[in-house]
């Protein structure tokens, strides 16, 4: 069996892109000036990242045999991710979501379709493939799916990077699955809700001390993101290029782009500048996949970022 770098676990979806021209309040209209299909999934598009920027990467999950189903997988492979990790039955089925992108802003609003597949049941060369891997990636869309493979993970001693996107609503299930996190990169919200606390430096810094996780950090949109380094919270800002034509998909090539780097020396201050460049150069297309860009490309970037140019 073929072994690979990094292995996810986590949401996959084909994205039906919608550009609005502008966004509408509750019971308006507005018109839709163009559509697009792309491939989407917190999990999926960093894995998607993780292959443009030259890391080997594959997909466990549940299809089926439905249009949907097909289309994630062929779109996988187009960017490289293996699929011979998916298991397909009658009783599983494809996703779509639905992205609304505002043509004035970049900004994007999501509708993605609930995930009722069964639980992954994880076979012997799913297991294998997680206990070989040098990162399992996931994004806890089904806390189940997320334990089960962070447990085969934690047996091989294979690091676990967790997207801190999707939580429960029983607050014990959060936390237990924060603690399996090696890596725990996470969006605005999370930290504050996984924490209580009303500060993001807080936050982080409590929630560094609960999951002893060796990388802490947080991504805030335009507001740059965070790290827990040394017991302090370092700020990185955005690389501010132009035009911003969508957001869809930068904080999962954010993730991607990070473990990328991190495979290479384990330094998350440069990941976090690299993933940093990385994002920013797929805002410049729309959908979460089209703009992700390859290695020389964001390390192109990443000189002008780190010399200050583009910020």
């Amino acid at each position: 069996m073929r072994n690979f770098s990094v292995v996810g676990v986590g949401h996959s979806c084909v994205d039906r892109i919608c550009i609005v021209e502008h966004y509408p309040e509750e019971d308006g209209s507005t018109h839709i000036v163009g559509i697009e299909k792309q491939g989407g999934g917190a999990a999926a598009t960093a894995l998607v990242a993780l292959a443009r920027l030259g890391v080997s990467a594959a997909y466990i999950g549940e299809r089926g045999f439905d249009r949907e189903s097909e289309e994630e997988i062929a779109l996988f492979g187009m960017d490289g991710v293996d699929t011979s990790l998916v298991e397909r039955s009658d009783s599983s089925h494809g996703l779509m979501s639905f992205v609304m992108v505002n043509q004035e802003s970049g900004s994007r609003t999501k509708f993605p379709q609930r995930d009722n597949n069964p639980d992954i049941v994880f076979t012997s060369s799913q297991r294998e493939a997680i206990a070989s891997a040098d990162i399992l990636h996931l994004d806890g869309t089904n806390w189940q799916n997320a334990i089960s493979a962070s447990t085969i993970a934690k047996e091989s001693r294979t690091l676990i990077s967790l997207d801190g996107c999707s939580m429960r609503a029983e607050r014990e299930k959060n936390i237990m699955l924060a603690k399996m996190a090696d890596i725990l990169i996470m969006n605005e919200r999370y930290p504050l809700r996984l924490s209580g606390k009303r500060d993001h430096r807080e936050a982080l810094l409590e929630i560094s001390d609960l999951t002893g996780a060796e990388v802490v950090a947080c991504t805030l949109g335009r507001g740059g993101s965070l790290l827990v380094k040394g017991g302090d919270v370092i700020h990185y800002p955005i690389a501010d290029l132009q035009p911003t034509l969508d957001t869809t998909g930068c904080g999962d090539v954010f993730h991607g782009a990070f473990l990328a780097s991190y495979l290479k020396d384990r330094n998350p201050d440069r990941a976090m500048r690299f993933a940093t460049c990385a994002s920013a150069l797929k805002s410049l297309k729309r959908g979460g996949r089209a703009g992700i860009p390859k290695r020389d490309e964001v390390l192109g970037l990443l000189a002008k970022y780190s010399a200050g140019d583009c910020r």
